[in-house]
């Protein structure tokens, strides 16, 4: 079944039929409301469900409320909401001592600077006061006196045990103990002039059969064919005696040098 015309209500035929604006029309009556200009789908708009030519198109315009009592009465209790609730945000806040400062890039940077800077110091006063009052002057002597004394610290002290107190020669070396650690650093031992002495009589006497380069103060150098008089026995592994040669008295390994 064919469709009325919009605008004259008559039949609309296929051949002369425009389905626009959700209602059927004839060609020649699809025409502006305004001019009865003839429109066609390209040039036409629709307000409120008719057509018009672009010249013709009705422009919306807003429509000013005036200043009524009501109007008047509704914007001045607005803003006395907006000032209540400001002064409640005021009243809550007052005694906080703060105020809200935005997290701009430029804050969180100088933020992470400081936090930086407080964990560089938090680390120095912790070092600090772990090293302790003698600062980083003693951790060295630490690390080096275990290898140094390790060999020859166990064996200084129980020189005094085996030295006879009856030779009048070894009562300085009892007088002057060797080297003493304090908290890890090694106090100097006595100067190797007090060490030597002269050579006594009623000593044992042996040949060395090898070179030897003291390893501490306490000992004596000597070479290969040396004659060492006033031999006493520590232990084991060491002696105490003065090498005739050049005069030196002090500790010499047992197994380089020979009785005669």
């Amino acid at each position: 079944m064919n469709p009325n015309c919009a605008r004259c209500c008559k039949i609309v035929y296929p051949t002369e039929k425009v389905n626009c604006l959700d209602k059927f029309w004839h060609k020649a009556c699809f025409h502006c409301e305004t001019c009865k200009m003839t429109l066609n789908m390209k040039n036409y708009k629709g307000y409120e469900k008719k057509p018009y030519c672009n010249a013709h198109y009705p422009k919306q315009s807003f429509t000013m409320v005036a200043d009524t009592p009501e109007n008047l009465r509704l914007k001045q209790q607005s803003e006395l909401q907006s000032q209540v609730r400001y002064k409640e945000e005021f009243e809550k806040n007052k005694g906080k001592g703060f105020s809200v400062v935005a997290d701009t890039p430029e804050l969180q940077r100088i933020k992470k600077t400081q936090d930086q800077i407080s964990n560089i110091k938090y680390h120095e006063e912790f070092e600090k006061s772990r090293m302790g009052p003698s600062g980083g002057e003693g951790l060295e002597p630490e690390r080096r006196d275990p290898q140094e004394s390790s060999y020859r610290r166990p064996q200084e002290q129980q020189q005094p045990h085996h030295i006879p107190a009856s030779a009048p020669v070894y009562q300085q070396p009892q007088q002057q103990p060797a080297a003493q650690s304090y908290g890890g650093y090694k106090e100097p031992a006595a100067p190797v002039s007090i060490q030597r002495s002269a050579p006594g009589g009623g000593g044992k006497r042996y040949r060395a059969v090898y070179d030897y380069s003291a390893a501490d103060e306490d000992e004596v150098s000597f070479q290969d064919g040396d004659t060492i008089v006033n031999v006493q026995q520590i232990d084991d592994g060491w002696m105490y005696g003065t090498v005739e040669r050049t005069g030196d008295t002090g500790m010499l390994p047992a197994n380089y040098v020979e009785a005669i």
